[in-house]
């Protein structure tokens, strides 16, 4: 049985997509959806993106606490994950961009816990990509 098994695995495992390195240049490029609500503007005040301000200046987030941001007022979901003590990183970032309540949820340990923020990132390529971007801006 596992002499038949082999074969239709290494198949499976040849024919499965291979996703590219992430791409921070396609990220720059997707941000513009996500500008009606963010903004990102360096720490001397540059405008690299300019946006909305619904959600918060992710100018630097890569490498920070989760709600790190003294100017933004954070939803409950996201202040819970930032009690357990979540960074971002860019895992993070691709994993709450393609479902932010589920991303919150895990966070915090609480099946509870909303995210604010509903848009999301259906394809995990953009996602990376987004987050690759993100980690540029230090």
């Amino acid at each position: 049985m596992l002499k038949r098994l082999l074969p239709v695995l290494a198949l499976a495992v040849l024919a499965a997509p291979a996703f590219a390195d992430p791409d921070a240049a396609e990220g720059e490029e997707n941000f513009k959806k996500c500008k009606s609500c963010h903004s990102i503007t360096a720490a001397d005040g540059t405008e690299v993106q300019k946006g909305g301000k619904t959600g918060p200046n992710l100018w630097g987030i890569v490498g920070n606490p989760v709600a790190s941001n003294p100017d933004f007022k954070y939803g409950e979901g996201i202040l819970a994950a930032k009690e357990k003590g979540a960074v971002w990183d860019e895992a993070q970032i691709t994993t709450y961009l393609q479902d932010p309540n589920a991303w919150v949820k895990a966070a915090s340990g609480d099946d509870s816990q909303k995210s604010k923020m509903t848009f999301k990132l259906t394809k995990a390529e953009d996602a990376e990509d987004m987050a690759a971007y993100l980690a540029t801006l230090k």
